[in-house]
């Protein structure tokens, strides 16, 4: 065996030991979630769905109906739009009462969890009615958009004695949870700073300008919609807690800086001229879901992505000091020609880095790539076969955790409460206001949580 060999498989067994010494730990916190969540592990988990848009209808409607109909059972869909509730009951494929009233589904339906999958600007208001109701919540992230309603949530939450689950999906993919592996592992040593670089290309970067995440009031801007994803990888590789934030940010590229503009794409006279026309009729998912029950909200799918009303950012720079001194260098970039993302963790022994690549317009192999690199040493690389189903795997593996077994062992702590909700998207949150002010914002100043510099819990 040559030497990168005996290394690979040393640092594979110090992995397994770690994972077997925390397992039974883990377990055991397993099966109480699992009889908190839903009482009798026996009994079928009622579920009321608030929220049917894409999300909510595909991955939390019918994946789950089709996968876990042994586990679970809904009992309520709710949705503000009486016409996309038709549309997602018949699409989910269930047969269960539908409500306008998030109200009046809690009285008569009576459901153990509720999945919050609404605007997230609402997701507040369905969390905490939810948890007075006596109900456990799973919610989409971002958890919310503001100090305020995070500190509502965190309050309701230690008042009801029930239970908040955020699904961040990206920490079940088999590459990230490597990453976290050889981290903790200590290979590059204790890491002292991170390089992390996201790119969104101007297909899926764009579709959030077409939607109501345009809007500040409606995502808090992408630094929390969507960035919200890679600050909780951050706190959950590093297992520390953010303490200061400095961030830049602008809009330069979509909104009132296009050449031109209409309401949305299907009526627009530029279509001919705009490289970012998107012709929705070609979805019939779309159609049905959206177009067809604009009388109902004015909701408009295709919204173009020159619209003078949007006022989020599309290019983002931002720098984190973590309690246990690591310094991360982030970016995010939504107008760019493929998507993925560039990080490396810079330790006191060593370098691991990556480029995760998503969408691009080369062939690529249907793998992930980390680089491990000794100081004075050898440099190797890792490959990481994709997981199958949705975000590289993790969207399955964390709906098994979620519904086929919730008692089922959790040694690299993926699963996430409101703990977790809230420290990723206080880092956006704080970017956003340093952009606004100029000032550089503590975290601690934001909510009653206390900051720990390892060991944060969820």
């Amino acid at each position: 065996m040559n030497t990168q060999s005996q290394k690979g498989k040393s640092r594979r067994e110090f992995i397994q030991k770690a994972s077997a010494l925390t397992a039974g730990t883990v377990f055991l916190s397993g099966i109480a979630e699992a009889i908190q969540l839903h009482g009798n592990p026996a009994a079928k988990m009622k579920i009321a769905l608030v929220g049917l848009g894409v999300r909510g209808v595909s991955m939390f409607g019918r994946d789950v109906q089709r996968a876990y109909g042994e586990q679970i059972e809904f009992v309520g869909l709710c949705d503000i739009n009486p016409g996309r509730l038709e549309v997602g009951k018949k699409y989910i494929g269930v047969e269960c009462p539908t409500f306008t009233d998030f109200d009046a589904m809690l009285r008569s339906q009576k459901p153990d969890v509720v999945i919050v999958t609404t605007v997230d600007a609402t997701h507040h208001l369905f969390i905490i009615k939810a948890l007075e109701f006596g109900a456990n919540v799973i919610t989409e992230k971002p958890m919310t958009t503001d100090e305020v309603k995070c500190q509502a949530i965190l309050d309701a939450e230690r008042k009801s004695g029930k239970k908040v689950i955020v699904t961040f999906n990206y920490r079940y993919s088999p590459h990230r949870q490597r990453i976290y592996e050889i981290l903790h592992s200590g290979e590059i040593g204790t890491v002292t700073s991170v390089d992390f670089h996201w790119y969104l290309d101007t297909s899926h970067g764009a579709d959030y300008f077409r939607r109501w995440h345009g809007l500040r009031e409606k995502g808090g801007t992408l630094l929390v919609h969507k960035s919200t994803h890679h600050f909780d990888l951050l706190n959950w590789w590093l297992d520390s807690d953010p303490e200061e934030v400095f961030a830049y940010g602008k809009l330069e590229f979509y909104g009132k800086n296009g050449p031109f503009r209409h309401t949305h794409c299907r009526p627009c006279p530029h279509k001919s001229n705009c490289d970012f026309h998107w012709d929705i009729t070609k979805n019939s998912h779309l159609m049905a879901l959206y177009v067809q029950n604009e009388q109902h909200d004015g909701y408009l799918r295709d919204g173009c992505v020159f619209r003078e009303e949007i006022d989020i950012f599309d290019k983002m720079a931002v720098q984190i000091r973590y309690m246990n001194g690591v310094q991360v260098s982030y970016s995010l970039t939504t107008y760019s020609p493929y998507e993925g993302y560039r990080i490396a963790f810079n330790g006191t022994k060593g370098r691991l880095e990556a480029w995760i690549k998503e969408s691009q317009p080369w062939d690529e192999p249907p793998q992930d790539d980390l680089r491990l690199t000794k100081n004075f040493g050898d440099s190797e690389i890792i490959v990481i076969p994709h997981g199958g189903g949705g975000h590289g795997g993790g969207d399955t593996r964390l709906k098994d955790k979620l519904f086929k077994d919730p008692t089922m062992a959790d040694p690299y702590r993926q699963s996430a409460g409101t703990r977790d909700g809230a420290m990723s998207i206080l880092v956006g949150i704080a970017a956003r206001k340093s952009v606004d002010t100029g000032q550089p914002i503590k975290i601690k100043d934001l909510t009653d949580i206390e900051l720990k510099a390892r060991g944060r819990g969820a």
